[in-house]
């Protein structure tokens, strides 16, 4: 699979990361990268804790690292998750369903790159 193809079946911005990056092979590397980042499991792991504090962390840093990947699929759903905890008490509505789309596209995302470029 090639890093466009990857990115198509990902959901995320080819054309406009490749403008950003300039090059395929940095964007592959990054996206190989991303498979070690631990802004989700983080993100998972303060949520669990009720920490709302480090939960807006991780999310607002995984949404940043998606923008710059154009990630978009995962950049929407963990901005939108980084919203509702904007305030950081976890009185907003709708944290765990958001937090579930983030899971849901997340491990999708992993997957695909996994199998479309780990080899």
């Amino acid at each position: 699979m090639t890093i466009q193809e990857c990115y198509e079946a990902i959901g995320g911005n080819y054309k406009d990361v490749l403008g950003r990056l300039r090059s395929e092979a940095l964007i592959r590397k990054f996206t190989l990268k991303f498979l070690e980042d631990q802004s989700y499991l983080q993100l998972k792991q303060a949520l669990e804790n009720k920490n709302y504090e480090d939960a807006f962390r991780s999310a607002h840093t995984l949404k940043g690292i998606c923008q710059n990947l154009s990630f978009d699929r995962l950049y929407e759903v963990s901005n939108e998750l980084t919203e509702l905890l904007r305030d950081r008490t976890g009185a907003q509505p709708g944290i765990s369903e958001a937090m579930e789309k983030v899971t849901e596209v997340y491990e999708m995302m992993i997957e695909e790159i996994k199998k479309g470029l780990s080899n």
